[in-house]
C-alpha cells in the first residue's frame, strides 16, 4: 500500500461495506488516497473505478460473499494487488487474495451469535492499524492532517492565519499620539474592540489605549480627558503579525489575560486588529 502509483480501493458488502467506507475514509484523510466502491455496483460498471495502479481491500468476515467473489476475476486480470480481511484463512477470498489479514474472532457480541459486532469491530481495527501504519511510514505531520480538514478544529487551528480574520483598513481604530483623551474615546466607541492603537505620523505603534484604561482613569479624582494620550497609553503592548496562525494569537490573549491584539508588521507599522470575538467567529474559541 505504501509503494501504491495508485489509489486503495475498499470494498465490502452489509456491514463489512459500512466498516469498509469508514476505512476508506481513514486512509484518505491520512495521507493515503482512497476511496469505497461497492461490490454489487462493481458488477454493473463501478469496476472501471479500479486500474491496475489501484490496491484492493476486500472485506468479507466469511470469506464468501458472492458479490465480492464476482469482482475477484477482474481485479487479479487487472493485476491490481489484492488485500483480504477475512475471519477465515482458507476461505475462497482469503486464498485468492495476494495478502489475507486475519480479523477472526470467538464469537460476535450478539447473544444469537448472528449480528456482525464484534467481526465488524475487529474489522474497523484491523484497518485503522492500516491506516496509522502508512501515516507512520509517511511521516504523516498535523499540517498534513489539516489540509484534508480545513472544515474542522484541527483545521482551523492549523491553517487559518491572523491574516485571515483581523480587521483592516478604516476598520483599524487608531489615534494619533497627540490626541486626547476624549478624542481617543470617540475612537474606542465607533471601533467596537474595545481598544485603539497610538501611532505617529507613519503608522509606527506607539502604544496601546484599551476601554479597561478608560474605567481606571475615570475612577480617578483628578482625571483630565483632555490630557493627550501617549501620557496614559500602554507602552510596548502585545503585539501579532498577519502571517502568524490565528491559534497562537489566540495563546498570547489567553496567557495575558487579555481580548485583543494590534496586527503588524516588521516594521512595527500597523495593518491590522484583533480581537477574541474574531476569533470566536472564526471558532477557535
Amino acid at each position: 500500500m505504501l509503494r501504491c502509483d495508485g489509489r486503495v480501493i475498499v470494498t465490502g458488502m452489509g456491514k463489512s461495506g459500512h466498516i469498509g467506507g469508514k476505512i476508506a475514509a481513514t486512509l484518505a484523510s491520512t495521507g493515503t488516497p482512497a476511496f469505497f466502491v461497492h461490490p454489487g455496483e462493481a458488477s454493473h460498471g463501478d469496476l472501471g473505478m479500479i486500474t491496475r495502479k489501484d490496491v484492493v481491500i476486500a472485506l468479507s468476515n466469511s470469506g464468501e460473499t458472492a458479490e465480492i467473489l464476482a469482482i475477484v476475476p477482474i481485479i487479479k486480470r487487472l493485476g491490481s494487488p489484492l488485500i483480504a480481511l477475512t475471519g477465515r484463512p482458507q476461505s475462497t477470498l482469503a486464498l485468492l487474495a495476494d495478502a489475507h489479514l486475519n480479523v477472526a474472532v470467538e464469537r460476535e457480541a450478539c447473544p444469537l451469535n448472528l449480528a456482525p459486532t464484534a467481526s465488524t469491530t475487529a474489522a474497523l481495527v484491523m484497518g485503522d492499524a492500516l491506516a496509522v501504519a502508512l501515516l507512520d511510514a509517511r511521516a504523516f505531520q498535523p499540517e498534513d492532517f489539516a489540509l484534508s480538514h480545513p472544515g474542522g478544529a484541527l483545521g482551523r487551528r492549523l491553517l487559518l492565519r491572523v491574516r485571515d480574520v483581523m480587521h483592516v483598513g478604516e476598520r483599524i481604530p487608531r489615534v494619533r499620539f497627540n490626541q486626547t483623551i476624549k478624542q481617543t474615546l470617540i475612537v474606542i466607541s465607533s471601533g467596537g474592540l474595545g481598544m485603539t492603537a497610538v501611532v505617529d505620523e507613519e503608522q509606527h505603534l506607539l502604544g496601546l489605549f484599551t476601554d479597561g484604561d478608560l474605567r481606571r482613569i475615570l475612577d480617578q479624582d483628578d482625571y483630565d480627558l483632555n490630557q493627550q494620550i501617549e501620557r496614559v497609553m500602554i507602552r510596548n503592548p502585545r503585539t501579532c503579525m498577519p502571517d502568524m496562525l490565528a491559534a497562537e494569537a489566540l495563546s498570547i490573549m489567553e496567557q495575558n489575560k487579555i481580548n485583543g491584539l494590534i496586527v503588524v508588521d516588521s516594521k512595527n507599522i500597523i495593518v491590522g486588529a484583533l480581537n477574541m470575538h474574531d476569533l470566536l467567529r472564526a471558532g477557535l474559541v
